[in-house]
């Protein structure tokens, strides 16, 4: 809807009118205001004094804030409002638009909410020099494909109250139908059916656990807190919950807490203690998997934001745990976080359950402005249906593909693969691969439908003097991961020189998988890198086994491994690339070279999480070293009979590790986590124990001598 704003005192009476209406109706609106800043921070001066305000934020300089009852807020710093609410927001798109921010901060927005956007008129935002841009090296001077999309989707949208701050004509606002009942804040049929299944479950069977689903707003934080309540009123003693953030956890203790009533004897920061001594506690992860605090039941609140290891570790390590977190997310996606999260679940506690939530709580079903941000940032992007078909073969297509110049129904069926493959896809990912001028996409589709995606950016070629200075750790410039990581951490500063393409992302449908469509993909990108005279080809994602095999497959060797585990994965960063041109390939040959001869030093000191099977997958992976000589030999013989002590025999035992042939033959045999976690990372006897790995020192030892054994008698040639 458009509609003409005024440069005169905006109209209070119809602003204070409309926001009854959407407050009875239990819908939220924006206000896009266009044109002079100035002029937009005036208007809002004039209006906001006005109306109705419980909690508001002003995400502009504070010394321009146009109403004094408005908290200052960064951008950066939104999602320390998620599980809040808000009546107003007045947000400063000319200090900046970080997508994943503007969709959190939404979500706060509560029923009668009106978002107040300052922004240039629509016709500018292609050419709109977004000081956001800079952050993520999307400060060109081309146009902004992400941008001009959100333009054309709120140019007539109707959630959208368009105001023009620096025009003449009075505005017209609409007013939203009113429903025979006024909408009110409360619990939904949904949410009380949740709190039943939940205390269910706490006062239920051991290894039961729950993962609970739902869009933003549903109202599941407050299910989580309503239902531990329950439980320590039922009997339980200690509920521990935790979350990547303390603010996570505000709605879910706030609603334990006024369940609880009088019955609440003390209460302080993440802790509620009842009269009779029962307790809900948080405690971050980490923390919590230390000092593995004796708890009936654990609740971890989105989930999809932390670490799947740690989740494991969680999920293994307590009677019962319920995970919880939003489906379509700001803080990472929730269904690639079920997608991935259901393997170990399958695997370790087959009797999980699975719950969701559909009602909103905050708003009414069917808000205007829920459906704009869903497709502003494609919240809700699916990869479509599958279609009938007699397999890939001749119907399976491989083609170069620009997402900014596709269909909306394309780009989200594309997306979705993205969200569905990589749990922390979010809104800011999709601006950056429509935007960056250095993007290059291929796209597999079977008939009309995409079943997979590859997204490349084209990296490296830097000056001599600059690749020297990123060698040397004095200057770091934006883009550019993998050649100045190479340059940076591995020490080689022709990487940055030389030029390369780096797959970003890459993803199939699931049930288009094992079908070799993400080696046509990678085959497609490596041709035309080839053709175009590039040095090589890369990669760099979190570690896992199933990714080295399935990037070994694609032609790409081990360059480096990161030293420390990444945030949203849990995982330790692996590097790998392919070698093109005659330079790339010397280069890639000098890196693994150089990597094999120090990795047995490098793998105790700095990968003591590494999970086994993958640090096996790295070494055989590498050159080999040398063959054992006569003495070596020796002492295995002599370790292998048990005349040799284990301690004495470790350093011939990591060289072992290196010999052609013998970590390939290791990959197979049943002890091999025993033999990384005692000879290449080094752990003590006390760890592996724990770990299941053995019953005590003796019979580790015990172990390795059998292995030694076998190997000597079945394995390889020495």
């Amino acid at each position: 809807m458009r509609h003409a704003g005024s440069d005169q005192l905006p109209d209070l009476a119809a602003w204070q009118r409309l926001q009854r209406s959407l407050a009875t109706s239990g819908e939220r609106r924006l206000v896009l205001l266009e044109g002079d800043r100035d002029a937009a921070v005036q208007w809002l001066a004039a209006l906001l004094p006005g109306l109705a305000m419980t909690t508001g934020v002003w995400t502009g300089p504070a010394e321009d804030s146009p109403d004094h009852r408005l908290n200052q807020l960064v951008p950066s710093s939104a999602r320390k409002w998620l599980g809040r609410e808000l009546s107003v927001i007045a947000w400063d798109g000319w200090q900046g638009n970080p997508p994943d921010a503007f969709a959190a901060l939404s979500g706060a927005l509560t029923a009668g909410g009106l978002l107040f956007w300052l922004m240039p008129p629509l016709h500018q935002w292609r050419r709109f020099a977004d000081p956001d841009y800079g952050r993520t090296g999307l400060d060109h001077d081309g146009g902004h494909p992400f941008a001009a999309r959100m333009a054309g989707l709120v140019s007539d949208h109707p959630a959208v109250i368009r105001v023009f701050p620096d025009q003449t004509a009075l505005p017209r606002l609409p007013v939203p139908a009113l429903p025979e009942t006024g909408f009110r804040v409360e619990t939904t049929s949904d949410q009380q059916h949740l709190i039943g299944r939940l205390v269910r479950f706490g006062l239920g069977r051991r290894r039961r656990p729950v993962v609970v689903t739902a869009d933003r707003g549903r109202g599941k934080s407050a299910a989580l807190g309503i239902a531990a309540a329950k439980l320590l009123q039922q009997g339980r003693r200690n509920i521990l919950v935790s979350a990547p953030a303390h603010h996570n956890v505000e709605t879910l203790f706030r609603h334990a807490r006024e369940t609880l009533g009088d019955q609440l004897e003390n209460e302080s920061p993440g802790e509620l203690t009842t009269r009779a001594g029962c307790c809900l506690k948080y405690l971050p992860i980490r923390d919590m998997l230390a000092a593995g605090p004796e708890a009936e039941v654990v609740m971890v609140d989105e989930a999809a934001a932390i670490p799947a290891p740690l989740l494991k570790a969680v999920l293994l390590g307590w009677p019962r745990v319920a995970f919880a977190t939003t489906v379509h997310g700001y803080e990472g996606a929730g269904r690639g976080f079920a997608i991935r999260f259901r393997r170990v679940l399958d695997q370790w506690t087959p009797h999980w359950q699975a719950l969701t939530l559909a009602q909103p709580v905050r708003w009414a079903e069917g808000d205007p402005l829920e459906a704009l941000i869903s497709e502003l940032f494609m919240l809700a992007a699916d990869e479509g249906e599958p279609t009938e078909t007699s397999g890939p073969g001749e119907q399976l297509i491989i083609e170069p593909w620009q997402p900014a110049r596709t269909t909306d129904t394309e780009l989200s069926a594309a997306f979705g693969l993205l969200v569905d493959a990589h749990y922390r896809t979010s809104p800011a990912d999709l601006r950056q691969w429509l935007d960056d001028p250095a993007a290059h996409s291929w796209r597999a589709r079977i008939g009309d439908r995409t079943v997979g995606v590859l997204w490349c950016a084209l990296e490296g070629g830097l000056a001599p003097a600059l690749a020297d200075q990123i060698s040397l750790g004095t200057r770091r410039i934006r883009g550019h991961l993998l050649p100045q990581s190479l340059a940076s951490h591995s020490g080689y500063p022709e990487a940055a020189s030389l030029r390369c393409l780096r797959v970003v992302r890459i993803a199939v449908a699931a049930d288009s998988r094992r079908l070799g469509i993400g080696h046509r993909l990678v085959e497609a990108a490596r041709d035309v890198a080839s053709h175009q005279g590039l040095d090589y080809l890369g990669t760099s994602f979190g570690g896992s086994t199933d990714l080295l095999a399935f990037w070994q497959g694609c032609g790409l060797q081990v360059v480096r491994t990161g030293l420390h585990q990444e945030a949203s994965s849990g995982e330790y960063p692996l590097q790998m690339l392919l070698g093109l041109s005659s330079s790339g390939r010397e280069m890639a040959g000098r890196i693994r070279s150089r990597l094999a001869r120090h990795w047995l030093t490098l793998a105790p000191e700095n990968w003591p999480e590494l999970e086994p099977s993958l640090l096996a997958g790295i070494t055989a992976d590498l050159p080999p070293g040398p063959r054992p000589d006569s003495d070596d030999l020796r002492d295995l013989h002599h370790f292998a009979n048990g005349h040799r002590g284990f301690r004495m025999t470790v350093p011939v035992l990591r060289q072992l590790s290196r010999v052609p042939g013998v970590m390939a033959w290791l990959l197979h045999q049943e002890p091999l986590a025993l033999w990384c976690r005692a000879v290449l990372q080094g752990r003590s006897w006390q760890r592996i124990q724990a770990e299941r790995l053995c019953l005590g020192q003796k019979d580790g030892e015990d172990g390795l001598r059998q292995l030694v054994r076998d190997l000597l008698e079945n394995g390889p040639e020495l």
